[in-house]
């Protein structure tokens, strides 16, 4: 990772735009078909982190993030997810994203057991990370989350999927900064995301 002129970026237009908006956060919402997922053998939520790394690696104003008064750019991508630790308690959990499915499930596997039995996060600072929730107590249509001027990471949260005839639908909530990506670039994102869930029926 390394600080970057923003005005050197393909996104000076957007950072003069945008950085100092109140509210410069914009949130998406769509509904995944994840039939292929729920029929793996694999634990759901970890595909789900799996396909979203795959996705933005795809996109290449994942890898610039505004942080403070400027713009980072990183080599690497993670996937954070929200660990149960016990007691109604929860920690958050960054996985390095790796293109290699065994080798994602093998780092989600160790390090969200190391966050439970720890309950001390695990944090990749060198990584852009970009954030997840799974509210599997309820079902959801979208959530917009908050803003608090220290957290520009693009986040998505979703609820229980939900079965219609032969299909499982999942509402998701895309958030990113403006100042990161277009909305253009965010609806690339989320419909490379489809078609690496609708690879796992190939």
């Amino acid at each position: 990772m390394r600080s970057v002129d923003p005005a050197q970026t393909g996104r000076a237009e957007a950072f003069a735009l945008w950085m100092k908006a109140p509210m410069p956060m914009v949130t998406l919402f769509k509904t995944l078909d994840v039939t292929p997922l729920v029929q793996q053998r694999h634990k759901f939520n970890m595909l789900m982190c799996w396909c979203i790394g795959k996705a933005a690696s795809q996109v290449e104003q994942f890898y610039l993030l505004p942080v403070g008064d400027g713009m980072v750019e990183y080599d690497r991508l993670a996937v954070s997810t929200v660990v149960d630790v016990g007691d109604g308690e929860i920690s958050t959990c960054d996985v390095p994203f790796s293109p290699d499915l065994e080798q994602f499930e093998a780092d989600y596997l160790r390090l969200t057991a190391l966050v439970r039995d720890s309950r001390r996060p695990h944090d990749l600072e060198d990584h852009m990370v970009i954030g997840t929730s799974a509210l599997v107590q309820t079902e959801i249509d979208g959530a917009v989350n908050i803003y608090a001027g220290c957290y520009n990471n693009p986040f998505m949260i979703w609820g229980q999927y939900r079965k219609k005839w032969l299909r499982t639908l999942l509402p998701v909530s895309f958030q990113f900064h403006h100042t990161q990506m277009d909305g253009a670039h965010a609806a690339r994102f989320l419909e490379l995301l489809q078609e690496e869930i609708r690879k796992f029926s190939l």
